[in-house]
């Protein structure tokens, strides 16, 4: 094969991996640009004509490095002992790590130097007294003064009062769903910060810990719970995120384990890719990279997107009567009114934020119920009539007629099951 017809086979992916990477569309192209370019002219250069996407993709990841690379130069730090991991800039917004460096970029030479070698290098006081040629007490001090200087910089703050789960001890969620009341509320929606993961409804911020349980309707019975725990940082190709280890427990004692690799921006939350292991422990991996296969099971919005954490009503999503319209015809979701949530005896001032899943004929509808604080109260999960027919052999006003139902653009969806949260619904 030559270079044109290997080239177009791969473009997307190429595309792909270096969008995912760079801060801003036309450094993208730039970027882009400079890596097609230089795979044509060593493309001769190149033996093994199967192994080109991964050579490409080689080439791209340089090109990007070299990227970083000129804008570590305005830093003071010895920043080439930084992996790229660090350098952690994307299209869809700036990460909590980046974030960490613009923070001590703003702190004086001494200040910065003492926090690269405690925090990165990770060496023991004792040793950077004697690289640096200062008594220890010297260090102690100094380090003490940088981290309150850093503090002072930071822009976010680690409230406890807004739920922090890292210090909460996961309880046992109740067996049967709770009843539980929605009421609207004839006041303006409010504005909220929403840093969930979709569908998963932990904040993907290491230390972060959630369990979830699922309740099918009408019955009301639990059929399975999952434990979700935010266990480190990783990168995938060069992105950073984090990892969060998920164990299922069915309501019939089966067990299922797995891993998704997420992002949390100062604009938007996104997954990364995800592993699945099979009854063989085979163990699958499948990230942003890999097309339909990832598209299918995580990506969300275009380009995979994700969610926008800062959420404020648009009007893209209108409420009428017993149902939902929007002009969109892709996936797209919005707040949709404020809601007084009533469940086990509490009562929670919530706005509804709904997202509507029309893109590849997946017809699906959920509603998160969220407080001021930016939590999931309830989640509901509801079916277009015909949705995956072809699994289920019936339509969903069929298979639950009980089920209550809404119609969205016209067409009737039927509500199918519930979530609930160890956040607010633990049983003691």
């Amino acid at each position: 094969m030559d270079f044109e017809e290997l080239f177009r086979e791969h473009r997307a992916d190429v595309e792909r991996f270096v969008k995912f990477r760079l801060p801003s569309a036309a450094d993208a192209e730039d970027v882009l640009q400079e890596s097609f370019f230089a795979a044509f002219l060593q493309f001769p250069s190149l033996k093994r004509k199967e192994n080109f996407k991964a050579w490409v993709l080689g080439i791209a990841r340089n090109k990007c490095n070299d990227y970083f690379r000129k804008r570590a130069k305005l830093w003071e730090i010895p920043i080439d002992d930084v992996s790229e991991s660090r350098l952690c800039y994307g299209g869809c917004g700036i990460s909590q790590t980046h974030v960490a460096v613009e923070t001590l970029n703003k702190l004086n030479a001494k200040e910065k130097q003492i926090l690269y070698l405690y925090f990165w290098e990770e060496l023991p006081q004792a040793d950077i007294a004697a690289k640096l040629k200062i008594p220890l007490g010297t260090v102690k001090s100094r380090l003490h003064t940088a981290k309150q200087r850093f503090r002072e910089h930071y822009p976010y703050e680690r409230d406890l009062s807004k739920g922090e789960l890292n210090m909460k001890n996961m309880k046992n969620l109740p067996l049967m769903l709770p009843d539980y009341t929605i009421k609207s509320v004839p006041l303006p929606p409010f504005a909220v910060r929403h840093e969930e993961l979709p569908g998963m409804l932990v904040i993907p911020r290491v230390g972060e810990k959630l369990s979830f349980g699922m309740y099918d309707l009408p019955e009301r019975r639990q059929s399975g719970v999952y434990r979700l725990s935010v266990t480190g940082r990783v990168a995938v190709h060069g992105i950073c995120g984090v990892e969060i280890a998920s164990e299922y427990t069915g309501s019939d004692g089966s067990k299922e384990e797995s891993v998704v690799f997420a992002q949390l921006t100062d604009s938007r939350c996104r997954y990364l890719g995800g592993m699945q292991v099979d009854k063989d422990g085979l163990r699958n991996i499948v990230t942003f990279l890999d097309g339909d296969g990832f598209s299918d099971a995580y990506a969300i919005g275009e380009d995979n997107c994700g969610f926008e954490v800062e959420r404020c009503p648009k009007g893209i999503i209108r409420a009428c009567d017993n149902g939902l319209t929007t002009d969109k015809k892709d996936d797209v979701s919005d707040i949709v009114g404020r809601y007084q949530v009533t469940i086990s005896g509490k009562t929670y001032d919530t706005v509804r934020l709904v997202d509507l899943q029309l893109s590849k004929d997946s017809y699906m509808m959920c509603e998160y119920y969220l407080d001021k604080n930016g939590r999931t109260v309830l989640w509901r999960r509801f079916n277009r009539e015909d949705w995956a027919m072809e699994r289920y052999g019936r339509k969903w006003t069929e298979a639950l007629p009980d089920n209550e139902r809404m119609t969205v653009n016209g067409e009737i969806y039927v509500h199918w099951y519930d979530c609930i949260t160890d956040f607010f619904h633990e049983t003691f």
